[in-house]
């Protein structure tokens, strides 16, 4: 039973949500936290449907959140794991080019690596032929010794488990139908009392930050991530390989990473969905949504901070397995589309739009309201950072 009065409320339990309720009472231990979910069962959106990557911090502007939260965030969601008895696979990770006029791309990224703190190697061919013999790279590449692979279902539950044994009270399968400040409706009618409300509800961050007034310049615009799992042997892959990002984009573009338990997967798309719970059909479709979301796209493609078209053109075409997996090919040429057809859940991507600008956030935003915090911006690589990410919300919210 949910309980009628609480010091906090979080909505959403994803691993953000989770993290932050566990780090608010593992500072204020005698306090009544309330994690409530829609859905009956942990892990059933983006922190289940994930890479499992866990990020070194190289790829982001060094005043940005993302730089110094993913950094810390790595080492801590290794603490938790070896903590909770989670499994850590050391994979390391290469970023490789596929022609010369990527040379100074990387280079930025080693910039950046070294100016967020990150351990981070320059490589040549030779080099990257020793950590990952089935990587190409046309003259360098970069190694991530730091980045790792985890079950993300393994440690939403673990993150749950040590939120219960602390105290907090996790509800799930009950949707939040409307919020303010001090209270909080269910869609049964039932009405918590709150000190304090935590948004981290994903893909409707923005809807339950805007009951507030808050951040009502945003929108959520979001995108499929698409995954092809191998048929090889566990461990012929070794490391995670990623292309140089385009910085246009908040995207790192198709790449090849390891499972915990060594298998090679192909993916991720991001490929414009055109309603928030878009995991393949016409399952979970929002007729609203999909008006709302439609009418943010013309202001989304005049954007001068994004290469819209190019994104189109590139991703869309990767509703193709084959597709898909020959892209891949220019980092890892030895993939077969024939040994990439287990397809793995799909992903969507809470992706926020700045809806004045047309402009996708890059960075983590959180913003304040009253009696509430609304993280509405939690995308890659959050999961990475959630711990961080909760530590410093929480670190900035002051009890009324």
């Amino acid at each position: 039973m949910v309980p009628g009065t609480a010091d906090v409320v979080v909505i959403g339990a994803g691993v953000v949500g989770l993290a932050l309720a566990d780090t608010w009472l593992s500072r204020n231990p005698n306090d009544t936290v309330v994690v409530i979910d829609k859905e009956s069962e942990l892990a059933q959106h983006a922190s289940g449907r994930n890479s499992g990557v866990l990020h070194a911090g190289f790829y982001y502007a060094p005043d940005s959140l993302k730089a110094k939260l993913t950094r810390d965030g790595n080492r801590m969601l290794k603490e938790f794991c070896a903590e909770r008895g989670v499994d850590v696979r050391e994979t390391g990770k290469v970023v490789v080019t596929t022609n010369e006029s990527q040379w100074r791309s990387l280079d930025q990224l080693f910039e950046r690596g070294q100016a967020n703190g990150v351990t981070l190697e320059r490589i040549d061919e030779q080099q990257l032929k020793e950590l990952e013999p089935l990587a190409r790279t046309c003259g360098k590449a970069l190694w991530s010794p730091t980045t790792a692979v985890a079950d993300p279902v393994a440690v939403v539950t673990a993150m749950a488990a040590r939120f219960g044994q602390r105290g907090g009270v996790l509800e799930m399968g009950q949707e939040v139908v409307t919020a303010q400040p001090g209270s909080v409706t269910l869609k049964n009618g039932r009405t918590i009392k709150c000190g304090h409300l935590i948004n981290a509800a994903g893909l409707y961050s923005d809807t339950v930050a805007h009951w507030f007034g808050v951040g009502m310049d945003y929108a959520m615009l979001p995108f499929k991530g698409l995954y092809w799992y191998g048929n090889w042997a566990p461990g012929t892959l070794k490391r995670h390989v990623y292309p140089v990002p385009d910085p246009r984009n908040p995207f790192l573009g198709t790449h090849v990473t390891v499972t915990v338990d060594g298998r090679a997967k192909v993916g991720p798309t991001a490929i414009p969905s055109m309603w928030r719970q878009d995991y393949g059909g016409i399952g979970n479709f929002s007729s609203g949504e999909l008006a709302r979301i439609a009418r943010l796209y013309p202001r989304f493609f005049r954007s001068k901070h994004h290469n819209v078209w190019g994104l189109m053109r590139t991703e869309l075409p990767k509703y193709s397995r084959k597709k898909l997996v020959s892209e891949a090919q220019q980092l890892v040429p030895a993939l077969n589309p024939a040994d990439f057809a287990q397809r793995g859940r799909p992903g969507v991507r809470a992706q926020l739009l700045h809806v004045p600008s047309g402009r996708l956030e890059m960075d983590f935003v959180v913003e304040p309201g009253d009696r509430s915090t609304h993280v509405i911006n939690a995308v890659s690589p959050a999961w990475t950072s959630s711990l961080a990410v909760a530590d410093h919300v929480i670190s900035g919210i002051h009890r009324d």
